[in-house]
């Protein structure tokens, strides 16, 4: 999603107030984001804490500041300025975090961001975007941009199959049509599910939803979508997210309030940092029980 993201950038960076912090990142994919904005791009140097509070001081002078790195550089290293600084004062600063979930897997833990957004979540004001397909992110960036909230992008591959129609973005979009249980995926991984759910059988093909932004309450989810939650016998999510603080949790705690039972839940998530080898985003989610054939015995019987 680099060149996408890029390109909505400079389309957005004729806002003269706009203000991009890099952590020392963007190499070989934001160069012409940095032609377009001049001294408005600036290069924050690996010293990510002081980044997070440079950007909050330039939005509190109206400034509309974009900061982005590597996902985990992005939240964890500065949790505490992120919450400080920009949480506590709500100021519309827009972090953007590059290989979300297990995107840089082949980098070992350190690397991963397999908890970034439940992390996020438990701050005040604190908006999720995460981008499902590389189409979205020119709807994204505007999103974000224009909410008036501070906000974290998590950006990785958008992954839709071969020839497949990209539908027109939407916090959440019902991607498979059928008579089976309900699947919600986050962000990116709905898309590896799409051609093994179209192969089903039509009266057992689950219907696949994506959402692309978090939390519940400021994104709920569509009326369809409950319904089909209400009559079905059987409902997964699966997330690039570690159990404890996802989504899974967030949509039981929901459903609960509205008192909508469940009556058969199923969860993939990313069960952990640490494998006996390091590998790739697809090997790790294979890993983790997030890959195509989990699903499919997940769902078998549902």
């Amino acid at each position: 999603m680099r060149k996408q993201l890029c390109d909505a950038l400079v389309a957005r960076s004729v806002n003269q107030k706009m203000v991009f912090l890099t952590g020392d990142l963007g190499f070989m994919a934001l160069e012409p984001l940095q032609t377009a904005m001049g001294s408005r791009f600036i290069n924050a140097g690996v010293a990510e804490q002081n980044m997070i509070s440079v950007a909050a001081a330039l939005a509190r002078q109206e400034l509309d500041v974009w900061a982005y790195s590597i996902a985990p550089f992005i939240y964890a290293r500065p949790f505490e300025q992120i919450r400080n600084d920009i949480a506590f004062h709500n100021l519309p600063v827009k972090l953007i975090g590059n290989g979300g979930g297990y995107g840089y897997g082949v980098m070992g833990p350190t690397h991963h961001a397999i908890d970034d957004y439940g992390v996020l979540l438990t701050l005040p004001n604190m908006s999720v975007y995460i981008p499902v397909f590389d189409e979205d992110m020119a709807a994204v960036v505007e999103r974000a941009g224009d909410s008036g909230r501070p906000s974290y992008i998590r950006t990785g591959r958008g992954e839709p199959p071969k020839s497949y129609s990209v539908p027109a973005y939407a916090p959440w979009r019902q991607l498979t049509q059928g008579g089976g249980p309900v699947v919600i995926a986050v962000g990116p991984l709905a898309g590896i599910y799409i051609e093994a759910i179209e192969q089903q059988a039509e009266n057992l093909r689950p219907r696949l939803w994506a959402v692309a932004e978090l939390p519940i309450d400021v994104s709920p989810l569509p009326v369809e979508l409950l319904a089909q939650i209400e009559g079905c016998s059987s409902l997964c999510v699966a997330e690039e997210h570690v159990r404890r603080g996802g989504f899974g949790s967030e949509l039981l705690l929901h459903l609960a309030g509205k008192g909508i039972a469940v009556k058969k839940f199923s969860h993939l998530y990313a069960k952990a940092h640490h494998y006996e080898r390091y590998g790739s985003q697809a090997y790790l989610r294979r890993q983790s029980g997030l890959d195509v054939d989990s699903l499919l015995v997940a769902l078998k019987g549902a």
